[in-house]
């Protein structure tokens, strides 16, 4: 029996669970009230406390309210999703075009989370062997800013259709630091039941069952030691 004293109550995990199944990726439900300071200084601080291998740290925190700025990265994401839709033909293309992919003017604040490549120097623990652990580590910033968010009721919609470096001029990055992702935030008029693609068609929740293999690729749990989802 584990100790339950390391156990959240009943309530706290509810709560853990609700932000995991109740977070949506927003982009048509955007409210114009503005986000209060101390909340967005949370939200932040909670970003920061995700875990990065070696504790390296690697992102930073752009904050973006200027009009001009938010104006230019939609001219970007305007000629990305132009070239994107070209990808698709017939119905899947019809469908794509009639998407809202984006709520960056919407939004009443743009964050992007970056990546810095340099940070811990040359030699950080733990990264020798996969590189890219800078890369995964500002992942689960971004993970924990959006489970924070929809704790507070906001609303965050990850914008990834943009060339990362035309984004990095258009905010002035320096070349070893990398623009992972373009956030918009804000309180919203309502959190989807299901996520938006989902819900348009575009595609399915896939079931976890098939997503699960025991101790090698491909073996399914079975019989008495089927695992949770039970005996197949």
């Amino acid at each position: 029996m584990s100790d339950s004293r390391h156990r959240f109550s009943e309530a706290e995990r509810a709560g853990v669970y609700r932000a995991i199944f109740e977070r949506r990726d927003v982009r048509a439900q955007f409210l114009p009230d503005p986000i209060p300071d101390a909340v967005l200084t949370r939200l932040l601080e909670a970003a920061h406390h995700a875990p990065s291998v070696g504790f390296m740290q690697p992102w930073d925190f752009i904050v973006i309210e200027s009009r001009e700025v938010r104006e230019n990265v939609l001219a970007l994401f305007d000629a990305a999703n132009a070239a994107g839709a070209e990808r698709f033909s017939g119905e899947r293309q019809a469908l794509y075009r009639s998407l809202k992919l984006q709520g960056i003017l919407e939004s009443p604040l743009n964050v992007c989370i970056t990546c810095d490549r340099r940070r811990g120097g040359n030699h950080v623990l733990g990264r020798d062997s996969v590189i890219d652990t800078d890369l995964f580590s500002t992942c689960l910033a971004v993970q924990n800013l959006w489970l924070a968010a929809r704790a507070e009721g906001i609303g965050v919609g990850w914008v990834s259709i943009i060339d990362p470096i035309e984004l990095g001029g258009v905010l002035g990055l320096p070349e070893y630091v990398y623009p992972l992702a373009y956030l918009c935030l804000g309180y919203v008029s309502e959190f989807l039941e299901k996520p938006e693609l989902e819900a348009k068609g575009w595609r399915s929740r896939l079931p976890i069952e098939s997503l699960v293999h025991a101790d090698l690729w491909g073996q399914r749990p079975a019989g008495g030691s089927a695992g949770p989802f039970g005996n197949e």
